[in-house]
C-alpha cells in the first residue's frame, strides 16, 4: 500500500470536472493512492479519472469506504461502488465508522466480498481501540487498516499504539487541519525555517511518523507541493515542538463513541 495519495472528500463531481480532471492530475505527477467513499459522491469521477490517465490498474491503489452499517446494505453499496468506479475490484474497502452500528455483520460482508476477490484488503475507518477490541472479541480477522483524523493537534496515540501493537496500519486523513491552522504561528515559524509551506510541514510530520497520509486539493498546484515531502525532513527537535501541540479536532469523531455491535 503506497504511503501517501490523494483524498478526494469535497472534491466536486460532474462529467471534466474538479474530482475527475484531480485524479488524472495526480496519477501522472506520481501520485499512486486515491481515496474515496461513498458519502463524498465522486467514486464515478475517480474511476473516470484512473481511465482517462492511462494508467494500468494494477498501478493505482483504490480505497472506498461504507457509509451506513448493515449486512444487506453493504452487499448493496459495494456494487453500486464498483459500478461507478468502473473497476473489477478496490484495493482496500473500509467501514466508514462505527457511528451507525451493526458493525460486526457489515465487517463480515466485506469479508465475503473479499473471498469473491472484489476486495483487495478490508479495513475500517474512525474505529478506536474499543471498537478494533470489539472486533477481535467478535473473533473476526485484525483489520488491515484503520483510518483516523491525524495531525499534530489530533495524535491520537491510544489508537495509533494500539493500532501498531496489533498490526494495523494506520492510514491519517485530513492531514492539513482543512486548512484551519495554517497560520499557527509555531507552525508557520517552522515552515520558514525550512523554507516550506506549512501544508508540506503538516504532511511531512505524518510522512515521519510513519501514517499513510491522503491531503486533499483538487487544484494542480497544491497537488504538486503535497508531494514534495519525501527528499527533506523534520528535525527532531522540531518534530518534538509539533508533538506538543493542545489536542483539538477539526472534525467528527467516532472513535469515542461506544462499541454496540
Amino acid at each position: 500500500m503506497p504511503m501517501f495519495g490523494l483524498g478526494m472528500y469535497e472534491a466536486s463531481s460532474g462529467s471534466g470536472g474538479v474530482a475527475e480532471k484531480a485524479v488524472q492530475y495526480a496519477l501522472s505527477k506520481g501520485y499512486q493512492l486515491i481515496d474515496t467513499a461513498e458519502f463524498y459522491g465522486n467514486e464515478a469521477d475517480v474511476g473516470m479519472g484512473i481511465k482517462k490517465s492511462g494508467f494500468d490498474r494494477k498501478d493505482v491503489f483504490v480505497v472506498t469506504k461504507l457509509w451506513d452499517n448493515g449486512y444487506s446494505r453493504c452487499k448493496k453499496i459495494f456494487n453500486r461502488s464498483l459500478k461507478m468506479l468502473d473497476l473489477q475490484y478496490v484495493d482496500l474497502y473500509l467501514i466508514h465508522s462505527p457511528s451507525s452500528g451493526q458493525v460486526v455483520e457489515t465487517y463480515k460482508a466485506m469479508l465475503e466480498l473479499k473471498q469473491k476477490g472484489l476486495v483487495r484488503s478490508v479495513g475500517v475507518s474512525n474505529f478506536g481501540v474499543q471498537h478494533l477490541e470489539g472486533l477481535e472479541s467478535a473473533g473476526l480477522p485484525t483489520p488491515s487498516v484503520n483510518q483516523i483524523e491525524l495531525h499534530p493537534w489530533q495524535q491520537k496515540s491510544e489508537i495509533v499504539k494500539y493500532c501498531r501493537e496489533k498490526g494495523i496500519t494506520v492510514m491519517g486523513y485530513s492531514p492539513l487541519v482543512k486548512g484551519q491552522r495554517f497560520d499557527d504561528p509555531t507552525l508557520v515559524k517552522i515552515a520558514n525555517k525550512y523554507n516550506k509551506s506549512t501544508a508540506q510541514i503538516l504532511i511531512r510530520w505524518s510522512i515521519q511518523h510513519g501514517f499513510i497520509t491522503i491531503p486533499k486539493s483538487g487544484k494542480p498546484n497544491r497537488i504538486d507541493e503535497n508531494m514534495k515531502v519525501f527528499d527533506w525532513s523534520i528535525a527532531d527537535d522540531d518534530m518534538a515542538v509539533l508533538n506538543s501541540f493542545p489536542d483539538k479536532s477539526c472534525t467528527w469523531n467516532p472513535c469515542k463513541m461506544p462499541w454496540t455491535g
